[in-house]
């Protein structure tokens, strides 16, 4: 039984061993993976055979095949033919720099393959596609296209800084694909007003943290809207709320007969200087008064996304709302041993007046808030 943990321990050294030097890579055609293992290998231990044998056979072929790839690619009607290529370049140059820099790789590759003055013009050309696919989605005049077009010209700019005017056209862009929100203030009547400015500022909050600049969803507040001469938003986002109640105070009162069985100790006199220890079973008893006061209130929050031109609507939605106000407390005679954690919180708890009107407001739209997020975000998030 030892044997044969030896040997099987012995066989996944092998296999490890194996892979670290990436010679089953190799046999696959993983020529990056294979070449990085080996050097990687030889950095820690330059004698390994293996991963010499991997290096010396694996990197010839390496580069025949990328020169192929490059081939292939620039003969190939890829509209990011040069992107690719330069991708296959960069890939060269990364196994280059880590045999240039393992001292066992170098003595084994004395004179690594490496794309310097091909690559900054492969570079501008591929900065190039991207600029002209953008140009191309730009001419489509849809928000869709409009947002590829941002993508495509942000990937110019990113091969080359500053290429041409691409930072221009992807502000032209994003300008297109931009859905402009503008969400309503809320209305409800006079008492309330307070109350549902404060649930109005939370969920802008929420939507400007969601959706952020780097998004194509912008919300605006009535007063953004006028101040930046909005005058044609693409969607308006209005909430209200409907059939708020805030019903009268209720109060219960139960008694309860409480008992309990315990053990206890007492002392028994055995001689005149002794006495022991014995346990008996006693009943304690007690009774209890627990009074509960408690208000409801309710409502319904309606949602719409109204197209703004066609004044349709394109989204709507009814969250109803609930909160339930309660207290509990009590009144106890009798012996404290029956009464379990939760009975004697309840007879700890003082009596207290019901939250005003406002914010029992506040109190109901709390749950409103939290499945108003979820449809929010996952409804906007489609224009991204």
């Amino acid at each position: 039984m030892l044997k044969k943990y030896v040997w099987f321990i012995a066989g996944i050294m092998i296999l490890l061993s194996a892979c670290s030097t990436g010679k089953k890579s190799l046999e696959q055609g993983n020529y990056y993976d294979a070449l990085m293992k080996a050097v990687g290998r030889l950095s820690n231990d330059p004698d390994n055979r293996k991963a010499a044998q991997v290096l010396s056979e694996g990197y010839p072929l390496a580069v025949t095949y990328y020169q192929e790839e490059i081939d292939r690619i620039l003969t190939s009607n890829d509209p990011f033919k040069w992107k690719r290529t330069l991708d296959v370049m960069q890939t060269v140059n990364q196994i280059s720099d880590q045999i240039r820099r393992i001292p066992a790789a170098r003595k084994l590759v004395s004179s690594p393959k490496t794309y310097t003055s091909e690559l900054a013009d492969v570079q501008n050309r591929a900065a190039q596609e991207y600029y002209d696919a953008g140009m191309d989605a730009l001419s489509r005049k849809t928000r869709e296209f409009a947002k590829q077009a941002y993508f495509h010209f942000q990937n110019a700019d990113d091969l080359v800084r500053g290429f041409k005017d691409s930072q221009q056209k992807m502000k032209l862009a994003k300008d297109i694909a931009t859905v402009r929100v503008v969400v309503e203030q809320i209305p409800v009547n006079g008492k309330f007003e307070y109350s549902a400015q404060f649930f109005y500022d939370n969920v802008f909050q929420m939507l400007n943290q969601q959706f952020q600049e780097r998004d194509f969803v912008h919300f605006f507040s009535p007063e953004e809207a006028e101040r930046t001469n909005l005058k044609y938003p693409d969607i308006v986002l209005q909430m209200g709320f409907y059939d708020f109640f805030i019903d009268r105070p209720q109060h219960f009162e139960e008694q309860q007969e409480l008992s309990k069985q315990i053990e206890e100790k007492y002392q028994v006199k055995v001689t005149k200087d002794s006495t022991v220890t014995k346990t008996r079973t006693v009943m304690k008893k007690g009774k209890i008064k627990i009074v509960t006061d408690q208000v409801a209130s309710g409502g319904l929050l309606e949602l719409k996304a109204v197209d703004f031109q066609s004044q349709k609507i394109i989204f709507t939605d009814k969250i109803p709302g609930q909160y339930l106000w309660q207290n509990k407390y009590g009144v106890f005679v009798g012996d404290a041993e029956v009464l379990d954690n939760t009975l004697a919180n309840i007879v700890n708890n003082k009596v207290l007046m019901p939250p005003a009107s406002q914010d029992m407001f506040v109190l109901f739209t709390k749950p409103i808030f939290n499945q108003l997020t979820d449809k929010l975000v996952n409804y906007f998030r489609q224009y991204n």
